[in-house]
């Protein structure tokens, strides 16, 4: 067990900002992300609109 733990959050992001970047679908259909370089994290951490949620937490299964 690596006693990882994951989470999946949520938060809007400007569309003037996220509009230069395309959605790329990972592994399903229903996972699409934007990719936003490395670089550019303090500019998409300024176009952040409200708060980050997180919706779910996933923990190592005990066993």
């Amino acid at each position: 067990m690596s006693g990882h733990v994951g989470y999946v959050t949520q938060f809007r992001v400007r569309a003037d900002f996220v509009s230069r970047y395309e959605v790329k679908t990972v592994g399903a259909a229903l996972h699409q992300e934007y990719w936003i370089p490395a670089g550019e994290l303090p500019a998409f951490n300024e176009a952040i609109v409200g708060l980050i949620e997180v919706v779910a937490e996933y923990r190592p299964v005990s066993e």
